[in-house]
Formats: C-alpha cells, sequence, structure tokens
C-alpha cells in the first residue's frame, strides 16, 4: 500500500517509478488496485479542512502557549 500511495503521489524516483509501472504492465490485480484507487481519489477530491470548534481551538492555543513558557 505505501509503495502505491508513493506512486500515485509521484514521491517514488525514476528507477522505482519505472519499477512498478513494469510490474502494473504485467499483473492485472495489481493494475486493477491502482485503477480503483485512482477512482476513488477522483471521486472523493481533495475534501476541505474541518473547522474546530472555538472552545477546542482556544484551548489548543492556550495550552501551546503555555508550553511555551515553560
Amino acid at each position: 500500500m505505501e509503495l502505491t500511495t508513493a506512486y500515485l503521489d509521484f514521491a517514488l524516483d525514476p528507477a522505482e517509478r519505472d519499477g512498478v509501472r513494469a510490474h502494473l504492465a504485467c499483473c492485472e490485480g495489481c493494475r486493477r488496485y491502482v485503477e480503483q484507487l485512482r477512482a476513488s481519489i477522483r471521486a472523493l477530491g481533495d475534501p476541505p479542512p474541518e473547522k474546530l470548534p472555538a472552545d477546542v481551538r482556544d484551548r489548543l492555543l492556550s495550552a501551546f502557549r503555555e508550553r511555551r513558557r515553560t
């Protein structure tokens, strides 16, 4: 899974990427898996960041400030 994610994120060096491509060319199961992941990524898109409730945000900021003082 980690290698597949790196492949889809373009995080592999050229030799590793070529190795994954070669494997996908001859392995139907892995090729299908990568296509399913790509379809999921397209369907889900990039979700917007979640907003923290104001009270949680305030408590976190206070904790960070307090920690910085120590």
